[in-house]
């Protein structure tokens, strides 16, 4: 499979997810839920869903088993989408990348306030 082929697949899920997540999952655990990326393997069986929330540890420790929990449904609902032969088993990983971030432009803010 190519590369580009790959990606596509990997945009097209990631849409697919956050309009089921949003209309058809009805587990209050999950809420503000944005999913930030999707990465599909080569072979096209598993794919990595990275996702950002708001809350605190346990809030997040909910949506993390809310969104496992819902995995087989969301990837019946990817095969009925999907025009494809193999749609890829879901693994939902929180994304730190937003906190790391928002953490190191405020480090940054304060390097700099810090120099007048």
């Amino acid at each position: 499979m190519t590369k580009a082929r790959t990606e596509r697949i990997a945009q097209q899920i990631q849409r697919d997810l956050a309009d089921l997540l949003r209309t058809e999952v009805k587990d209050p655990r999950i809420g503000m839920v944005t999913l930030t990326s999707v990465e599909v393997s080569r072979d096209h069986s598993h794919a990595k869903v990275y996702y950002t929330a708001l809350g605190d540890e346990k809030e997040l420790g909910g949506i993390a088993e809310g969104l496992q929990r819902a995995a087989g449904f969301l990837h019946s609902q990817l095969f009925h989408r999907l025009k494809l032969r193999i749609v890829p088993q879901l693994h939902f990983e929180y994304d730190t990348s937003v906190e790391r971030g928002a953490y190191l432009s405020r480090l940054i803010d304060e390097a700099v306030g810090g120099d007048s």
